[in-house]
């Protein structure tokens, strides 16, 4: 029998964030980029959202 985990309420918005985040910076750039393009601007991104990486 698998047992559910329990994830913290934090953990769940801290997800989303960083998942809105992402489709954000996919949404302005497109595909076919480079992955270290998307890394720098998810990173930037992130910092303006206050979430630490």
């Amino acid at each position: 029998m698998i047992i559910p985990l329990e994830i913290p309420e934090s953990t769940e918005r801290l997800a989303k964030q960083v998942i809105d985040a992402a489709f954000v910076v996919h949404k302005e750039l497109g595909p076919g980029l480079l992955e270290s393009v998307y890394e720098v601007c998810l990173c930037e991104e992130l910092r303006q959202a206050g979430i630490a990486y």
